[in-house]
């Protein structure tokens, strides 16, 4: 069974992240720049929170904010729901159905490792089941 540790492997721990103090404004210029819905906050090398296009629509736009004015640290989500390297996809799949999540921050021994995406999720799911897949045609045909 994939894990997490797999998504890494493959896509490395390129993690794009800002401090708290960091304005909502220069957080979506980044967002842009890197093509990214989500940056992670950090403070001091430590997970903080994580900043989504979900909260500048629901924190920020709906509520007449500033984002040129507005930290991150006033509307970024900040008990973040993370992972370890050692989750499976599936435990992965079923966290951020159930909490309507699309990104989940790997990290071990307080130590941030990377991030993993639904599409990352989708991905790996879709290389398995082709693997499967490939392997059933072969045992069929007997080859």
């Amino acid at each position: 069974m994939a894990t997490v540790q797999n998504i890494l492997d493959e896509k490395g721990g390129n993690v794009f992240s800002v401090p708290p103090g960091t304005s909502v404004y220069h957080a979506l210029e980044l967002m842009v720049e890197k093509n990214v819905s989500s940056l992670l906050i950090t403070e001091n090398d430590k997970l903080a929170g994580i900043f989504t296009e979900r909260d500048y629509a629901r924190k920020v736009v709906l509520k007449g904010k500033s984002s040129k004015e507005t930290p991150v640290s006033d509307i970024m989500t900040a008990n973040v729901i993370t992972v370890t390297p050692n989750n499976s996809i599936d435990e992965c799949m079923k966290l951020m159905t159930g909490k309507f999540i699309r990104h989940l921050p790997v990290v071990e021994n307080d130590k941030l490792l990377g991030v993993v995406s639904i599409g990352d999720l989708v991905r790996a799911i879709i290389h398995e089941q082709k693997f499967i897949i490939e392997n059933m045609q072969q045992y069929i045909a007997g080859t």
